[in-house]
């Protein structure tokens, strides 16, 4: 059976204002880029052999603002404390400081920040059990 690979696509205003966050912070590479494709730039965001990927859209003259809620959540899960701990180290290295949850489960195992649109990542200290 093939598993899916999951895409998470989201526009923003300022492409280059995002890269510090999710590559410097989060430790994610840059896959590709592209400019001009049917009218909009791009850059996708990951590891290469992830099945998942960040996708971001910026649309030349079309504005799309901030994000909806403070409940807008991307979740990565660390089980290993020294990996959590090195993570959330490389975060604060590159300038970005915890922000409290919207919701206070979040706070309970891990730490939020937010970037430069208002969309929060969650580094949870947990293993994902279903």
């Amino acid at each position: 059976m093939t598993i899916p690979k999951l895409r998470v696509a989201r526009p923003t205003d300022n492409l280059p204002a995002l890269l510090p966050f999710y590559c410097a912070g989060l430790g994610l590479q840059q896959l590709t880029a592209f400019t001009a494709h049917n009218g909009f730039d791009g850059i996708m965001l990951g590891h290469p052999q992830a099945p998942y990927h960040l996708e971001f859209t910026h649309q030349p003259g079309h504005r799309v603002g901030r994000a909806p809620t403070a409940d807008n959540l991307l979740v990565f899960y660390l089980p290993d404390a020294a990996e959590w701990q090195a993570a959330v180290q490389r975060m604060v290295a590159a300038g970005f400081a915890p922000v409290p949850a919207y919701n206070p489960y979040w706070d309970q195992l891990g730490l939020t920040f937010e970037d430069s649109d208002g969309y929060r990542v969650v580094l949870q200290q947990a293993a994902w059990e279903l």
